[in-house]
């Protein structure tokens, strides 16, 4: 779809601006994802059966990751969450072109919508 990685980060800032924003009440520490190098802020809550997250970042690029991982894995049931497969991320090369610390905080995000939805799938049990 794209020709270089600068048009992939544009679409990635794009994908950011249209991201479902968290309410400012929930900006809080217990909310803010551990081992990313940008502030990230992340809210889940059940609707029905299905997960809804929300969340912000304080840096445009990651703002545009954690998009990417809420269009992936929001409204969905939480089992489907800990049963998807993450190869898309390796598939469009995302983390290849990430530094190190962004590399590592993709990874922490992926690791809390994941905790989120084990919170939440005992909830359903």
């Amino acid at each position: 779809m794209f020709d270089d990685w600068m048009q992939r980060y544009e679409h990635m800032i794009e994908l950011g601006k249209s991201l479902p924003l968290i309410e400012e009440k929930y900006k809080t520490e217990d909310n803010l994802i551990k081992g990313c190098q940008s502030k990230v802020w992340v809210h889940a809550e059940l609707q029905g059966e299905k997960l809804v997250f929300t969340a912000d970042s304080d840096a445009i690029i990651t703002k545009g990751i954690i998009a990417i991982l809420i269009r992936a894995y929001s409204n969905q049931h939480p089992k489907d969450i800990l049963d998807a497969d993450t190869t898309f991320i390796d598939e469009i090369g995302l983390k290849e072109h990430l530094s190190p610390t962004r590399a590592n905080g993709l990874v922490s995000m992926i690791k809390q919508l994941k905790m989120y939805a084990v919170a939440y799938q005992t909830q359903l049990n």
